[in-house]
């Protein structure tokens, strides 16, 4: 009788084993996530009660487009609204030119802007940020590459596209300077006001090449419709900006959730982006941090 009483107790530990996995094991789900019923932050410091307000510029394919219908998609438009559900809040998105984004924290049209705002000192002494992507830059071409760049010094003399007031062009802005301090032509920078303009400019024959994010060349480029000649240039971590530390706060506790309960790093695998450090919890920056 004994000895059947533990035979059935091993069967039914085996069965409990299988049912939830060992540690560490793949089979073991992810916790999920816990939406709340009522916002679990006010107004203020939200500009509006219920609402996280953000600022998007949808022309950054797969982090955030418009697709045919005319709704916002991509990586971004993803975690945006995940975030506001975490939050107990109703997204509302603003699609915005990039340039208009730091102004508008600084007047309080929007809370947060959602992009790849590239972390800099500078901004982190007038916002609120928490870096929570990797990114870099690249240069992309014609099909076939014609022209044959390899490196920056072959878009000495050349015709360069790229979006006006961004990280990409400032970047691409001290590597002309440095490389005319260094002897070699000067590069002719035309900027537009959005990445698809850039890149249609370079499908017309306007411009010899485009200066943008890693991903974003890679997405031309597996479309077939341009080659990517360089990347990972001048890395640094994007960002999400915010006008209110309270609201920063907030937002940071859930993006650090998502890290523990994979979300995060489903949603950028899916789209191939280039996560933080595993394990490494995510942090604000900010004027008085």
């Amino acid at each position: 009788m004994r000895g059947r009483t533990v035979v059935v107790l091993m069967i039914a530990t085996a069965v409990l084993a299988l049912m939830m996995g060992s540690p560490g094991s793949p089979s073991r789900a992810a916790p999920a996530a816990v939406y709340p019923t009522s916002p679990v932050i006010g107004s203020p410091p939200l500009i509006s009660a219920g609402k996280l307000m953000a600022a998007t510029n949808a022309t950054i394919p797969p982090y955030q487009f418009v697709d045919s219908s005319g709704k916002l998609q991509g990586m971004r438009i993803e975690l945006g609204e995940e975030l506001a559900k975490r939050l107990g809040l109703k997204m509302e998105w603003f699609n915005v030119g990039f340039e208009t984004h730091i102004p508008g924290l600084q007047s309080s049209r929007w809370d947060v802007s959602i992009t790849g705002m590239f972390y800099t000192p500078e901004r982190a002494r007038i916002l609120y940020m928490i870096p929570y992507e990797l990114q870099a830059i690249s240069i992309s071409v014609a099909r076939g590459n014609p022209l044959r760049i390899a490196s920056t010094r072959d878009l000495a003399g050349r015709r360069v596209a790229v979006e006006i007031g961004g990280y990409e062009f400032r970047q691409i802005t001290r590597i002309n300077e440095e490389q005319v301090a260094a002897g070699l032509r000067p590069m002719e920078i035309r900027t537009f006001s959005t990445f698809a303009d850039a890149y249609q400019a370079l499908r017309a024959g306007q411009v010899d090449a485009v200066v943008s994010v890693d991903v974003t060349a890679k997405f031309y480029q597996d479309r077939g419709e341009f080659d990517r000649a360089v990347s990972g240039l001048a890395g640094s971590p994007a960002t999400l900006a915010f006008r209110s530390k309270d609201v920063a706060f907030a937002v940071l506790r859930v993006l650090n959730q998502m890290r523990r309960d994979g979300f995060y790093d489903r949603l950028f695998d899916k789209y191939g982006v280039a996560k933080m450090s595993p394990g490494q919890l995510l942090e604000l920056r900010g004027p008085d941090l």
